[in-house]
């Protein structure tokens, strides 16, 4: 499962205000059951957008973690609340099928 959201920095912040704190955040959440890891991108015609990608097992495994809130997780996503606006993309089952390239592997 795929949780993706992007995220628009504010003027007088950069990317890596919010990376900061997303790296601090991740490094939290990846410790809950079922976490898969986190994706930071960069929009390549604008460097104050951005797109994350959190991966999980499933959506319980990350609706248990969200039901169940880290403090010093809170307060990391407190304190990089001014720099950005957060939109959520949505919620992605892991693809039925994938596309590659012959020669790719995976």
């Amino acid at each position: 499962m795929k949780y993706i959201f992007e995220v628009h920095i504010r003027d007088g912040y950069t990317a890596e205000d919010y990376a900061d704190a997303w790296v601090r955040a991740s490094e939290l959440i990846q410790r809950a059951p079922g976490a898969r890891g986190t994706e930071l991108h960069r929009r390549i015609d604008d460097p104050q957008i951005l797109i994350a990608i959190a991966h999980w097992d499933s959506k319980a495994s990350r609706d248990a973690m969200e039901a169940r809130p880290n403090p010093a997780v809170k307060a990391i996503i407190k304190s990089a609340a001014p720099c950005c606006e957060i939109r959520l993309i949505g919620e992605f089952e892991e693809p039925e099928w994938v596309v590659i390239p012959p020669g790719m592997g995976r």
